[in-house]
């Protein structure tokens, strides 16, 4: 197994706060929810970045738990998060080139692991969609309470409805004021065709001015990061 440190990020109160309550509100959602898949509409809505924090929450309260890039296309999490070199990742392990231990990389942060994309391969879909894939999550459900897998935005390719298969949710999320409501409805419609249960939306970069309890209490800047999130008991995050 691979050993990495992560870059450690500050986070103010009301960003911790709004992932531990996007956490809280996925484990109401059933206690046979352990394999989510986070997608978006398009590049550039947070979804890397919410599956990190959301993987990260869920292992600091005390849960054994993986991120799986599956991104295959166009990764992000390997340059944003680490320190150090990965000689390893998905691709390498659905290839065959490595076994799953030695692909996996142990984290500074007790009971987080993480499995990084690997190289860009001429056929993502064909991978993330045979047997290989899917025993690896087996394998995962099994080894850890866990499983978050950061995918590809359902709107550019299909690739999350090929792993949605295999996972017991999904979340979505949403850029506020960038995704028009047709075509977050189109992206949940594809979702809903491949039987995957989807346990709710985050809706991400909330611009907050200040105003109102929420502004008065937690400042002006709240909402940077801050989202709602509407789960089957229409909680907000």
């Amino acid at each position: 197994m691979q050993s990495i440190e992560l870059k450690q990020e500050k986070q103010d109160f009301r960003t911790k706060e709004a992932f531990k309550t996007l956490r809280t509100n996925i484990e109401f959602s059933g206690e046979n929810i352990r394999v989510i898949c986070v997608t978006s509409c398009t590049p550039n809505e947070g979804k890397s970045s919410v599956s990190y924090e959301l993987a990260k929450s869920f292992a600091q309260n005390g849960k054994k738990t993986i991120l799986i890039d599956a991104d295959l296309r166009k990764s992000v999490m390997r340059g944003r998060h680490k320190k150090g070199k990965v000689r390893f990742g998905l691709t390498n392990y659905l290839v065959g080139k490595v076994d799953l231990d030695t692909a996996i990389c142990e984290t500074d942060i007790p009971n987080f692991h993480l499995l990084f994309a690997g190289p860009v391969p001429p056929n993502p879909s064909e991978l993330l969609g045979n047997t290989c894939f899917q025993k690896m999550i087996e394998v995962c459900r099994m080894k850890y309470d866990m499983v978050i897998i950061d995918t590809p935005p359902l709107g550019s390719v299909i690739d999350t409805a090929v792993v949605s298969k295999f996972c017991d949710g999904a979340v979505i999320i949403l850029a506020c004021g960038e995704i028009s409501y047709r075509f977050a409805k189109k992206v949940k419609d594809q979702l809903e065709m491949t039987g995957c249960k989807i346990l709710g939306c985050v809706l991400n970069k909330v611009e907050m001015s200040g105003k109102g309890y929420y502004g008065k209490y937690y400042g002006k800047y709240y909402g940077k990061y801050y989202g709602k999130y509407y789960g089957n008991y229409g909680t907000e995050e």
